[in-house]
């Protein structure tokens, strides 16, 4: 488990006339793919990046609506934050919402178990913020029980294609999360809730397992998504 090398950032020139066309027919950018993540795209639709994954959309700049729904409920800019833990980066929709949209300087660790993903977050989305993000390539349940860092905030946008691994719905996971909060810290933790089997176990998980660890949990419904909040 090693944080990704340092290296000199290089913005993300996309032609004007690309952005114009991906607003009538998206674009493919590039493909790749990877041991965790067998087909991944790197998108241009209606001017935003976006990667794909399989069935699963795992970032699309601000359009990556379920966080720009969160942090605009929970007021995330009256905070005070710090200093943010992601745990799945994506192409690092995150980071770019709360710097482009929210105006915020955070200063993060994102963490990010597919190489191949976390080089193109930062070839597509980290070359374009100011914001330092330090990658680390490790499994994030691993990064969690060897790390002694504690933070503001810490989200949790872990999937394969379009579900989540059963490791990270323990409570014991939970449990870990809460141990590397700060005080006042929040967990923000995504979840599908889009099909009658995604509600169901979304439900029981927010109910039977994050409610245990975090008694006065509450969830923002971002149509089709959860966002369950310490």
């Amino acid at each position: 488990m090693e944080p990704a090398q340092e290296e000199e950032k290089q913005l993300m020139h996309i032609p004007l006339w690309k952005k114009w066309v991906s607003h009538v027919v998206p674009l493919t950018l590039e493909t790749a793919a990877s041991e965790q993540n067998p087909e991944l795209t790197v998108m241009l639709d209606r001017g935003r990046l976006q990667l794909l994954s399989g069935n699963a959309i795992y970032s699309w700049d601000d359009l990556y609506h379920n966080f720009t729904i969160a942090f605009g409920t929970l007021d995330i800019e009256e905070r005070g934050f710090q200093d943010v833990l992601i745990l799945g980066l994506g192409l690092g929709s995150v980071p770019y919402i709360l710097e482009k949209i929210y105006e915020q300087s955070y200063e993060y660790t994102a963490v990010e178990w597919d190489e191949t993903v976390a080089a193109l977050a930062a070839k597509y989305t980290l070359s374009r913020l100011n914001s330092p993000v330090n990658i680390v390539t490790a499994d994030a349940g691993i990064f969690l029980e060897v790390t002694e860092e504690q933070f503001d905030m810490i989200v949790v946008d872990i999937f394969e294609d379009d579900r989540t691994p059963d490791q990270f719905e323990s409570v014991d996971f939970l449990e870990i999360c809460a141990e590397h909060l700060k005080p006042k810290g929040i967990i923000l933790y995504n979840r599908l809730h889009n099909t009658p089997r995604n509600i169901i176990a979304t439900q029981r998980f927010f109910e039977d397992k994050f409610k245990t660890v975090f008694p006065a949990a509450g969830k923002i419904d971002t149509g089709g998504n959860w966002i369950l909040v310490s």
